[in-house]
């Protein structure tokens, strides 16, 4: 535990390292930009498409985020507005953020949502089973999704860190999502606190380093909620770089959850306050 605060602490007090442009363009470059409000509408999502669609004309130098995340309903919307073929339509399903369903539905919904156009899909650990201790429930259900919504979609696994109250459950959660399927792992929902800490990401990067030496698949990482600040984005990208290595350092293993990091990251390169998302 000591080794982990120090290693944060090293981070932050070498933060200016990597609280660059170049970098900073880079984690923009990952963002899964994020719109989960109850008052959510078709029309609210569609405007929000357009200014990824339109980022460039206002932008011309920055990269587009890595993709859109709704909700499984908007996922035709994103996908039929969307205009930028590189940036892709993300949904949370499997009865986000609570998780608390049958598997059946689960199941259907994270299929329907591919089926409506979502390239990747976020899901939620069952710690109705997980802190009940049946791993093998966890194991089926995730490995039933990941069978649903097909080899050609990405699927990530939110672990719901805050819930688990030591390393150990987090190693224990990271080892069983990637073993049944995950492509990414991912700390939190940002529905509970605490979300996102660099506590939890240094050793889920630490799992995911020690999974890639045994079996050769690089599984991706994506802090996810609180993330709000182009230094959190920052610290983040430290952590992957300084666990990881370069090679983690793409949008294909390294995404950022945020819904307001965009426009901070954005302010922090040009100076001035930026609220064009």
């Amino acid at each position: 535990m000591d080794e982990i605060e120090n290693r944060i602490q090293a981070i932050h007090d070498n933060l200016s390292h990597w609280m660059t442009p170049e970098v900073l363009k880079a984690c923009l470059s990952m963002t899964d930009l994020t719109s989960l409000k109850a008052t959510d509408t078709y029309s609210s999502i569609r405007k929000l498409v357009g200014k990824v669609n339109d980022f460039q004309k206002h932008f011309p130098e920055y990269p587009h985020p890595a993709s859109i995340c709704v909700y499984p309903d908007f996922a035709g919307t994103v996908k039929e507005t969307l205009s930028v073929p590189e940036v892709h339509t993300t949904v949370v399903a499997g009865c986000f953020p609570a998780s608390q369903s049958f598997i059946e539905v689960k199941v259907l919904e994270s299929r329907m949502a591919v089926e409506h156009g979502a390239d990747e899909v976020d899901i939620v650990l069952a710690l109705n089973s997980f802190l009940d201790h049946n791993i093998a429930n966890c194991e089926k259900e995730i490995s039933s999704i990941r069978e649903a919504v097909g080899p050609d979609t990405i699927l990530k696994v939110i672990l719901e860190t805050g819930a688990l109250t030591d390393i150990e459950m987090i190693r224990e959660a990271s080892f069983l999502a990637m073993e049944s399927g995950a492509d990414f792992i991912k700390t939190s929902t940002g529905k509970m606190e605490p979300a996102a800490t660099p506590f939890a990401a240094i050793v889920m990067c630490g799992c995911i380093k020690e999974y890639y030496a045994r079996t050769g698949r690089r599984i991706g990482f994506k802090p996810a909620g609180g993330i709000s600040s182009a230094k959190d984005a920052a610290v983040y990208y430290a952590i992957v770089e300084t666990v990881l290595g370069q090679q983690w350092l793409t949008p294909s293993l390294l995404r950022f959850g945020a819904s307001r990091v965009a426009n901070s990251i954005i302010s922090e390169i040009e100076k001035s306050s930026v609220t064009y998302f």
